[in-house]
């Protein structure tokens, strides 16, 4: 009998199972974090002027373009601690003047000043600045107090501007010095782009020889074909005239650098290692070609290791600059034959010297791609570069 009266409450719902645990609480995902590339940079060096009390503006050129932005100072080579005060973006209005309407302040953890340490570096904050691509924008930042020696990138082949005092947010630097380095400067980020190219080399990639106001450095006609091809890909030069493998001449060697340069780089996806050798090929007493292919497969092996894809270029002639030999000469064509062989590493190769040499005398830059120093590259010449980058190797 009392199996069927519990029957009989079951049936009907007078007894109830238990009710289900209750879910656990989400919280919620944290946005996806911002995705930076860089625009534009500069490969740095130590030996710079000092500063105290004055004004820097200092114009660079964008590659692509986005709807945000953030600098990147420096003191890598500095000896004491850098104060920067009151830095400040805006797009230009002419060659020494900014348009005040796009003036924007850039801080730091929130602060309108920063102190960076020896041997230190230091992103701004994401700042709400619609950055265009292939435009100038200036970088405008007002140093205090004393800097001691400053860290820079010598070959700007632009014309900056140094002033006295606190002029950040004037239109136009009142009693205005032209310089001819950045200072404090390596980068300019934006957020968003299919990721950025880094092109690593000495005076040939830094573009020595190219109009000083032109943008005509090989990577920046690289650039050119690129948006014009519609990608957004950032190109970003690190180039240092006189820079080496084997030593630290003009700038730390280029193993020294490699992953300042290149691998740190944000948004990195492709480097093309250039014209070093070069530097080490001319000198004094020329290290032996497996020295410096060794190197470039160090080289290579590191940028793998990154996930970075790697363009090998081939070294352009120089027979009859001041620094050739046939010693040079020969080690010219060693590099050359490891960058085309099959075991090289190399995930492309760009042969900069079949672009520029002279058929009928390969080992001299064919005359119309002379700047007249028999090194470096005319204008032409270093068109001549950026139109045998193949655009295809910059895909998934």
């Amino acid at each position: 009998m009392r199996r069927a009266v519990v029957l009989v409450l079951l049936l009907s719902g007078c007894v109830r199972p238990a009710p289900p645990a209750p879910a656990p609480s989400r919280t919620p995902a944290p946005a996806p974090a911002a995705v930076w590339t860089g625009t534009w940079a500069a490969a740095v060096q130590g030996g710079g002027r000092s500063f105290g009390d004055q004004t820097l503006r200092q114009f660079v050129h964008t590659s692509i373009g986005g709807d945000a932005a953030r600098v990147r100072l420096t003191n890598e080579f500095g000896t004491e601690p850098l104060t920067v005060r009151s830095v400040r973006l805006a797009r230009t209005a002419g060659s020494d003047t900014i348009d005040p309407a796009t003036d924007r302040a850039l801080t730091f953890g929130g602060q309108d000043v920063v102190t960076i340490p020896a041997g230190g570096t230091a992103v701004s904050d994401e700042t709400p600045f619609p950055v265009p691509a292939d435009a100038d924008v200036a970088v405008t930042l007002h140093l205090p107090s004393a800097t001691g020696p400053s860290t820079r990138h010598a070959v700007a082949s632009r014309r900056n501007q140094v002033a006295a005092g606190d002029q950040v947010s004037a239109g136009r630097l009142t009693e205005a010095k032209t310089v001819s380095s950045w200072f404090f400067l390596s980068g300019l980020d934006v957020r968003g782009g299919e990721g950025a190219i880094v092109a690593f080399g000495a005076s040939i990639t830094d573009g020595l020889g190219s109009p000083r106001t032109g943008d005509g450095r090989w990577p920046d006609l690289l650039s050119d074909r690129l948006r014009a091809s519609g990608r957004e890909i950032g190109v970003l030069n690190t180039g240092i005239s006189g820079n080496r493998l084997t030593a630290d001449d003009h700038g730390e060697n280029a193993p020294g650098r490699f992953e300042r340069d290149v691998l740190h780089r944000p948004g990195v996806r492709w480097v093309i290692i250039s014209d070093d050798p070069l530097n080490d090929l001319g000198a004094t007493a020329p290290p032996p070609a497996d020295r410096l292919t060794g190197i470039l497969r160090q080289l290579i092996a590191e940028a793998h290791s990154s996930g970075v894809r790697v363009i090998c270029s081939t070294l352009t002639p120089f027979e009859g600059a001041g620094y050739w030999t046939g010693q040079g000469e020969s080690g010219r064509a060693a590099v050359n034959a490891f960058v085309r062989s099959d075991d090289s590493g190399c995930d492309a190769v760009l042969d900069q010297a079949a672009a520029v040499q002279d058929p009928s005398h390969p080992s001299r830059l064919l005359r119309r791609y002379d700047s007249g120093d028999h090194l470096h590259p005319s204008a032409e010449g270093l068109r001549a570069i950026a139109d045998a980058v193949d655009l295809s190797w910059f895909t998934d």
